[in-house]
């Protein structure tokens, strides 16, 4: 009897194991199904989740910004005037300039040599506010002028023309005068001169090189006078003193007067013949005043504000 209990026992046992694992067998796969596309294609749930995610962690930032903004900050940095972060020769020359004084032309420039700080020969140097609208073409000033005593500067000139004219033109001073021989130095990338001329008739072989002139100012230009048929008169002014200035974005002409070694009696000269010059640049279409402001100053000194007599 007994072993017949447990011979039952067993059969029972494995009938159980055979059932479960028959029905674990038969039991399907419980698989999370998606849509082809849709909200409710795998792409997009994982999307939406990721931007919750993203939200999230930009929720969290945003309450860290805050929590520190509103922790209490320390003082804020003391910012020193501009004059006290000059150096001492500049401070020293500044405090000979009076407060909220404009000064005539030739004060100006007797001060400007006063004021100067610096060892070498520094240039004294006009600056003009406009009132000019620099976009506009009839109000883009651009022009020359030859300063009677010169710049103080030793200007280098080179002339690129016909040979038979070229050699006119050494004769008469210019340092570089040559023909094809000239190109070969641009193409080297020798710049051996301060103020290029050249002739009419040989400005399309420039073109090639004006990307490399034009930023550097040499680019020949017939409103500067450095397009010309009279090569010699070009060289001659150019040796003599003749400056460009312009207009700048920012509706101001910046040259250069002299040097300081002139003298201000020199220096006064230049500077009437100059402001003769930019007074007949007035254009027609202007309204309203001409010269809004005009300073002086030297290379590295103070600026020295000048009564506006020019509008």
């Amino acid at each position: 009897m007994a072993e017949k209990a447990e011979n039952l026992e067993k059969t029972e046992e494995i009938l159980e194991t055979s059932v479960e694992e028959t029905t674990e067998a038969q039991a399907p796969e419980t698989e999370e199904k998606f849509a082809k596309s849709g909200k409710k294609s795998k792409k997009h749930i994982e999307e939406v989740k990721a931007e919750e995610e993203r939200q999230a962690r930009k929720l969290e930032r945003a309450e860290q910004e805050a929590e520190e903004a509103s922790k209490p900050k320390g003082a804020a940095p003391v910012t020193r005037p501009l004059i006290e972060r000059r150096g001492k020769k500049y401070q020293e020359a500044h405090k000979k300039i009076e407060k909220e004084k404009v000064y005539s032309l030739e004060d100006a420039l007797k001060l400007a040599l006063e004021t100067n700080p610096s060892k070498f020969d520094a240039t004294v140097e006009a600056h003009v506010r406009l009132g000019v609208d620099p976009r506009q073409a009839d109000q883009n000033i651009r022009t020359t002028v030859v300063l009677p005593n010169g710049n103080g500067k030793t200007v280098r000139v080179a002339v690129f023309a016909p040979l038979d004219e070229a050699k006119k033109a050494k004769s008469a001073g210019a340092d570089i005068a040559e023909d094809e021989e000239f190109l070969k130095r641009l193409e080297k990338g020798e710049i051996e001169f301060d103020v290029l001329i050249s002739t009419p008739a040989y400005m399309p072989k420039l073109g090639k090189f004006a990307r490399f002139l034009g930023p550097k100012g040499l680019m020949p230009n017939p409103k500067a006078g450095t397009v010309t048929t009279d090569l010699e008169k070009a060289v001659k002014e150019a040796k003599a003193g003749k400056v460009e200035y312009r207009v700048d974005k920012q509706a101001i002409v910046h040259i250069g007067l002299g040097k300081t070694s002139f003298g201000a009696e020199k220096l006064l000269e230049n500077a009437n013949v100059f402001f003769d010059s930019l007074k007949s640049q007035k254009p027609a279409s202007l309204k309203g005043n001409y010269v809004k402001s005009v300073f002086i100053t030297t290379t590295m000194g103070p600026s020295i504000p000048v009564e506006n007599i020019y509008s």
